[in-house]
């Protein structure tokens, strides 16, 4: 979708939302993920259009800029932020800080991603 397309506003001054999972496949964490990201959506109101970006090796790794599976994007922003360390891209899990559940990103980071995206902060 074209950023102009991504950044536009709804009649009520929201801001669409596109939303992507990248993870490995065979991922443990990655259907637990979806199902919470969904939920979230949902009491959002948002449409459940979530697109699943399968990484299967180190250059689309790097290419796609993967930090572990699970990583979710919302506006094509990492919702866990971006990294001040340097940055290493590869196959492998993902650890989200404050997590309850190893690999899954936490709910209220998630839900956070979303109530800025509609204001517009991660367009």
């Amino acid at each position: 979708m074209p950023a102009f397309e991504r950044n536009k506003a709804t009649e009520n001054g929201e801001h669409q939302v596109r939303v992507e999972v990248l993870y490995v496949p065979n991922c443990p964490h990655h259907p637990t993920a979806v199902k919470q990201l969904k939920a979230v959506l949902a009491a959002a109101g948002i449409p459940l259009e979530i697109h699943q970006v399968p990484v299967t090796d180190a250059k689309t790794a790097q290419e796609l800029k993967f930090r572990g599976s699970p990583t979710v994007r919302i506006n094509g922003r990492d919702i866990a932020g971006e990294s001040q360390e340097p940055e290493s891209f590869a196959l492998a899990c993902r650890i989200y800080e404050g997590a309850k559940e190893a690999g899954i990103p936490p709910i209220e980071m998630m839900q956070n991603a979303v109530r800025k995206a509609r204001e517009g902060e991660m367009a």
